[in-house]
């Protein structure tokens, strides 16, 4: 299976990107979701991912960080919206920015 690409998730509705020291933190709809790392797409692991995805690996996106699921269907599209809508509402607000 090929490495997830944030282009390639990026077709689905509500997803953006950054950059982060050379790996891709992804957002879906203005969230952290999760984000790819040595081409491994991880989600974090709120109770609505475990429970759509019962079955997947826990894996450290880095060392030191703290456990994510890996995601291996990332080529189904209907699987990633069904993911990301599950996890929506568990999946912390935005920080907001301090104004200077």
């Amino acid at each position: 299976m090929p490495p997830p690409s944030p282009k390639q998730l990026s077709e689905l509705e509500g997803i953006t990107y950054r950059t982060m020291m050379g790996e891709f933190i992804l957002y879906y709809r203005g969230k952290i979701v999760g984000g790819i790392y040595d081409d491994r797409l991880l989600v974090k692991p709120v109770k609505s991912a475990v429970r759509y995805m019962p079955t997947a690996p826990y894996e450290l996106p880095y060392d030191g960080a703290k456990r994510m699921l890996l995601v291996e269907e990332v080529d189904n599209k209907k699987f990633m919206i069904g993911l990301f809508d599950a996890m929506y509402a568990e999946l912390p607000a935005p920080k907001q920015k301090r104004g200077k």
